[in-house]
C-alpha cells in the first residue's frame, strides 16, 4: 500500500502561524467584547448620574411641592431600566395612593383609579413591598403565585416588575414601580438605581414637610410679633385713661381689626343698657358710641 507525501517542512511552518493568528483574533475578539461591555456600562453610570443629580435639581427648586419630583423620579425609571410604565404610590399608615405615572396606557389609568386607594395586601406588588419593606422583584408575573390581578396585567401589558419601598426611619411611606413588556429579571444596577430614587422621593417628601413645618412657625412668629405691639398700646392706653373707659375699647377694637384682617370690630357690656362700639375700617377708623336696650346687642 503506497503512502501519501510526507509533509514538506515548510507546509509544517505554514500550520503554525495559522493557529496562532486564530488564537491572537480570538483574543481581540475577547478584548473588544469587554471594551464594548465597559463602555457600556460607563454610559449607563453617566445617565443614571444624570438623572440622580435632575431629581435632586428639581427637590431644590421645588421645595413646597414634591409632585414635580414623582413626576421626574417616574420618567426616569421608564427611560434607564427600559420600563414599560412606571408608577409612585404614597402610604399614609392605612392606604395607598396612586399620585404619579409615566407612559401609563388608558387601561392603566382606568385599573389604578378603579383599585386605590387600598390596604396593603400581598396580591399586589406595591402591597406586597410595603408589608415587607423590601424590594419586590418579579421576574415573570405569570409564574408568581402570590400577584392576584393577573388578569388586569395581561391587559395591561407588563410581565416583569420591579417594586421600590420608600423608607422613613424604617417605615413605609410609599413605593415606587417599573414595569416591562417583556419577562426577566432586573439587573443589580436597576435595582440599585431604583432604590436611589427611593431615597430620593423621601427626600423630597421631608423637604416638603419641613418647609411647610417652618412656614407655620414663621407665619405663627410673625402674628406674635405683631401682637406684642398692640398689647403694649393697650396697656398703655390703659394707664392713660384710668377715668375714661372709651380709649380702651377704640384701641382694643382697632388691634383686633389689624390683626386679624377684619372689616369691622365690635365690643359689647350687657348691664342694664347695652353699648356697642363699633370699629370699622369704612369710617376711617372712628369710633362710635351707641346705645340699645338690653338683649339688643350682639
Amino acid at each position: 500500500m503506497g503512502r501519501g507525501p510526507k509533509p514538506t517542512r515548510a507546509n509544517a511552518k505554514s500550520a503554525v502561524p495559522d493557529k496562532s493568528r486564530k488564537k491572537e483574533d480570538s483574543k481581540v475578539r475577547d478584548l473588544e467584547k469587554r471594551l464594548a461591555e465597559a463602555l457600556k456600562l460607563q454610559t449607563e453610570a453617566q445617565e443614571q448620574q444624570t438623572a440622580t443629580s435632575e431629581i435632586l435639581r428639581v427637590i431644590c427648586s421645588s421645595p413646597p411641592d414634591v409632585q414635580p419630583v414623582f413626576d421626574t423620579i417616574v420618567r426616569s425609571a421608564v427611560r434607564l431600566c427600559g420600563g414599560l410604565f412606571s408608577d409612585l404610590y404614597r402610604f399614609d399608615g392605612e392606604l395607598i395612593h396612586y399620585v404619579a405615572q409615566h407612559n401609563f396606557t388608558p387601561e392603566a389609568l382606568e385599573a389604578a383609579a378603579r383599585l386605590f386607594p387600598a390596604r396593603p395586601s400581598r396580591a399586589l406588588g406595591s402591597g406586597r413591598a410595603i408589608l415587607e419593606r423590601a424590594v419586590v422583584h418579579i421576574p415573570d408575573i405569570g409564574r408568581d403565585p402570590q400577584y392576584q390581578q393577573q388578569s388586569l396585567s395581561r391587559a395591561i401589558g407588563w410581565r416583569s416588575g420591579l417594586f421600590v419601598p420608600m423608607l422613613r426611619e424604617g417605615a413605609p411611606i410609599g413605593v415606587i414601580v417599573v414595569t416591562r413588556a417583556e419577562p426577566g429579571p432586573f439587573s443589580d444596577n436597576e435595582i440599585a438605581l431604583m432604590k436611589t430614587f427611593a431615597d430620593q422621593a423621601v427626600i423630597a417628601i421631608e423637604n416638603v414637610r419641613l418647609f411647610k413645618q417652618l412656614e407655620t412657625r414663621n407665619t405663627e412668629l410673625t402674628e406674635s410679633l405683631d401682637r406684642q405691639p398692640a398689647t403694649s398700646e393697650i396697656l398703655r392706653v390703659i394707664s392713660g385713661s384710668q377715668t375714661d373707659v372709651q380709649p380702651v375699647f377704640d384701641a382694643i377694637v382697632r388691634s383686633a381689626v389689624r390683626l386679624l384682617g377684619g372689616f369691622s370690630g365690635l365690643v359689647t357690656e350687657s348691664s342694664v343698657t347695652s353699648f356697642i362700639w363699633r370699629h370699622s375700617r369704612a369710617r376711617t377708623l372712628s369710633g362710635t358710641r351707641h346705645r340699645e336696650p338690653c338683649g339688643q346687642g350682639s
